[in-house]
């Protein structure tokens, strides 16, 4: 019997996903930033979640949003919160769309794997936290 054309790919484990959590966790904490943080699978699903002490309860929602959308639109949320604010009304409709700085693909190997949202501070500081937890993937190369 001919064996099947599948394909082997990397996998977003739960020890990588704390791993990246408690690096970005590290990054809020020292700038005294109270924040929620989600890690997605491939399939943005959620994987783990941080609300940290003080962060708000809206935080936490926003934040799997923002993972999800990261890992759907293969993007930043950044650039999806930039092709709004230059005038690209229509994003706001795309289903499943949050475009709002703060969201990142996790990738690896060329392939997104993942990805993480924070919320509960500015939107470039929410990108600067979930920037500080990919920062432990390169760590780790």
């Amino acid at each position: 019997m001919p064996q099947l054309p599948l394909a082997t790919k990397k996998v977003l484990t739960l020890d990588a996903a704390k791993q990246i959590a408690a690096a970005a966790h590290e990054e809020a904490r020292k700038n005294h930033w109270a924040m929620a943080i989600s890690i997605v699978d491939d399939g943005a699903h959620l994987l783990y979640l941080e609300r940290m002490d003080g962060a708000q309860i809206a935080s936490v929602i926003v934040a799997q949003d923002k993972a999800a959308t990261a890992v759907r639109f293969k993007r930043p949320t950044k650039a999806l919160e930039e092709a709004v604010a230059g005038g690209r009304f229509v994003v706001m409709k795309l289903a499943g769309a949050t475009p709002i700085e703060g969201g990142l693909p996790i990738v690896v190997e060329g392939e997104v794997i993942g990805g993480i949202g924070v919320s509960g501070a500015t939107g470039p500081q929410d990108g600067q936290v979930a920037a500080a937890g990919l920062a432990v993937l390169k760590a780790m190369a």
